[in-house]
């Protein structure tokens, strides 16, 4: 057990590295282009508006706003340095590539007599996805008893080449490879040659490997450019008889139907444990009981409440988002200012206008963050709902994806969603803007 976290502990400093390394290099781009653009600029940005009248902005969160310049560069750097990690064809090449093309090594072997021949093994790698060529015939090449041989590798990939089944001799006793382009191997070892490297197995087979180049794999992400494709295609015939913006409706249904009965009956019930100290005392331990209980864990249980049918995907969504929305609803009727409270009171008002004049105006501030946060929940909790039996979705349309190891297709969904959300989110900070005017003006 003792091991175990150790490895757990090694495995989180090394993220700790990658992590603070990729965030180094983002926020390094991100100083030079703000000081590029103040450069040219030649002047800070200028406040507007009612933040204008401040005099101290410093740690006051509503006097920050976003740089359009900076939002726009953001979203270019990301895209340039997609580009360069994958190779794409849209930049010019920074980081190598991986080897395709011809390439050649000779190695040395000796036979059971003692005696010592060379071959010549041509090497040929091509790209993934092109049509694998016609092997080279070479056979009859060679000095002695080591024949020529050649091998036809994908890039980035191994292939291992038996040279004792080629070689005369070489299943006898005594048989080895004993050198690489002059260089003396034993078994077990890696040797380097022009386009790769050359390990020399225990059985003593040679595990050819090309250069892989700094590029990443498109298995793992792939270029730009052929995730337009995949998108274009998408477009047009859609994925497993499904069209892709029919997926893309149907999650966007399940996600607003279970978002608006959060709001429903999370607003109200946050409002009654705010205003009700019994109500509050009596729903207080389901509330705080069910909030750390993540939605993925209530999947069986909903399955087997609700089936897998449309109404336990929604009944997941609605979970997901009752909570956030209960607690955003009851801390904005926490922190409403008592002096507001006591003013309406001394000017005459009812309980009722207390609620409609007061205590809910000055709650929307909260229950609109608590929105935002609950339906970014529900996009991220969609993708499982829709793992029960979904015939239709975004959600499932990555999860089939990803079992044929379609990258692109994943990160097609993936982008898709985060638009949507990225969407919902700017109408609901509009909305914001238009209900609660005087936001960070009190």
């Amino acid at each position: 057990m003792i091991q175990e976290v150790l490895e757990v502990i090694v495995t989180t400093l090394r993220m700790v590295v990658g992590i603070t390394v990729i965030m180094a290099v983002f926020l390094l781009v991100s100083m030079a282009i703000s000081y590029a653009y103040k450069a040219l600029t030649n002047s800070r940005s200028k406040a507007k508006g009612y933040t204008a009248l401040k005099t101290v902005t410093f740690g006051d969160e509503s006097a920050v706003t976003a740089n359009r310049f900076a939002s726009i560069a953001a979203i270019v750097t990301i895209f340039l340095l997609w580009c360069i990690a994958t190779g794409s064809s849209l930049i010019p090449t920074v980081l190598p590539p991986p080897f395709v093309g011809n390439s050649s090594f000779e190695y040395t072997a000796r036979n059971a007599a003692g005696e010592t021949a060379k071959a010549t093994v041509h090497v040929e790698v091509y790209a993934t996805g092109e049509e694998r060529p016609d092997k080279q015939d070479v056979t009859d090449q060679g000095t002695s008893f080591a024949k020529d041989d050649s091998v036809l590798i994908v890039e980035r990939r191994t292939k291992v080449l038996k040279a004792q089944n080629n070689d005369i001799g070489g299943k006898e006793d005594g048989y080895e490879v004993i050198e690489i382009n002059g260089t003396p191997v034993t078994r077990e070892s890696v040797v380097p040659f022009a386009d790769g490297e050359i390990y020399v197995t225990k059985q003593g087979s040679l595990s050819v490997r090309p250069a892989t180049g700094m590029t990443m794999e498109a298995l793992y992400l792939p270029p730009p450019e052929k995730v337009w494709s995949s998108f274009v295609t998408l477009n047009k015939e859609g994925y497993q008889g499904v069209g892709l913006w029919e997926n893309v409706f149907w999650s966007l249904i399940r996600v607003v139907i279970g978002f608006s009965l959060g709001c429903l009956f999370g607003i109200p019930l946050g409002f009654a444990m705010g205003l009700n100290s019994w109500l509050r005392g009596w729903f207080d331990p389901i509330v705080e009981f069910m909030r750390p209980v993540p939605p993925l864990a209530l999947i069986p249980l909903v399955i087997i409440w609700f089936g897998i049918g449309e109404q336990g995907k929604i009944s997941l969504l609605f979970l997901a988002a009752l909570w956030i929305m209960t607690i955003a609803a009851r801390a904005g009727v926490s922190g409403v200012s008592i002096s507001k409270v006591h003013a309406a009171y001394s000017l005459g008002a009812t309980k009722r206008q207390l609620l409609t004049k007061v205590i809910l105006p000055n709650s929307l501030p909260e229950i609109f963050t608590g929105a935002r946060v609950a339906m970014g929940v529900c996009w991220g909790t969609v993708v499982a709902a829709e793992l029960v039996a979904a015939e239709k979705g975004a959600g499932k349309m990555i999860i089939a994806a990803s079992k044929f190891s379609l990258t692109d297709i994943v990160i097609i969904g993936i982008i898709i969603i985060g638009v949507i959300g990225y969407g919902i989110d700017v109408l609901m900070r509009m909305a914001e803007n238009k209900l609660v005017p005087w936001k960070g003006r009190g």
